[in-house]
Parts: structure tokens; sequence; C-alpha cells
């Protein structure tokens, strides 16, 4: 469908065959949804496994990740604040307007590229879980951790 639109018309709004495509039936959940949740299960899964591997970091390098992942939770709380104010002014405006109730899939923000705007509901959605992802990996960076030592009997 993606590949269509760009052939027919030399665009393609990003996320909204995501956002319109329902998994298992009709009006349950789009697969925006399911990819949020899964990517947030995955995030806890590698979180759980591979905390050994960040024992042995050396404090500088800790240090520089725990500045990469704070401004990426800032980055990406800058994102969903904005993607959901420009989602809130998008409905407001056309019930102000029209005086009808949009249909929210369809609303898209032809910004940074106009060539390829975002579905905002996808954009809020998937920034959302960047935010979830990386305030967490700067949390866990934060807590005080184990040595190999202290769990081997």
């Amino acid at each position: 469908m993606m590949m269509q639109e760009w052939q027919e018309n030399g665009t393609y709004v990003m996320g909204e065959v995501l956002v319109n495509t329902h998994v298992p039936f009709e009006n349950f959940a789009n697969l925006t949804t399911w990819l949020s949740f899964s990517c947030i299960i995955a995030w806890y899964c590698v979180s759980r496994i591979g905390w050994k591997r960040t024992v042995g970091l050396q404090s500088y390098r800790m240090a520089l990740v725990q500045l990469m992942l704070l401004g990426f939770a800032i980055i990406c709380l800058y994102e969903v604040l904005w993607s959901f104010t420009v989602l809130n002014a998008e409905i407001t405006a056309q019930m102000v307007l029209d005086g009808t109730t949009p249909d929210i899939d369809r609303l898209a923000v032809h910004y940074p590229d106009p060539d390829r705007p975002w579905n905002l509901i996808f954009a809020t959605k998937i920034w959302l879980v960047g935010f979830i992802i990386s305030a967490h990996a700067f949390y866990l960076s934060k807590k005080p951790r184990k040595t190999l030592e202290d769990l081997e009997p």
C-alpha cells in the first residue's frame, strides 16, 4: 500500500499502514499498538538478559552512556509532547472549523519532510516507546549495581 502510494503520488504517510491495519480482527488493536507493546517487552527481556555485560563498564564509559541515555529520554519526551499537542490541535481545529469529529487515524503532520509526513497516532506511540525505553535504561544505569562476585556463591 505504501509503495503504491509512493509510485502514484510521490509521497507516503509514515505509519499509516500500521495504524489502519487491525489485528486479530476489526476494531481490536492496530499494528502500532502491537509494535509498541512488543518493543517494550523486548527491551525488558534485553535488559534482564544482558545486564551482566554492563557490570564491567568503567566509570567514564558509564557516564557517557548515561549522558547519551538522558539525551535520548529528553528528545523522546519532547517529541511525544509535540506530537500529542499537534494531534490535539488538529482535532480541535477540525471540530471548531467544520463542526465534525475527525478520523484521528488519518491525521498526519507534514514535518520534517513534506514528501514523507508522519501519521500522528504512529508518531506519538513510537516516540512514547522510545521515551519509556530510554528513561528505563537511564534508571537502570543510575541504580546501584551488583558485582559478579556478589552473585556467585
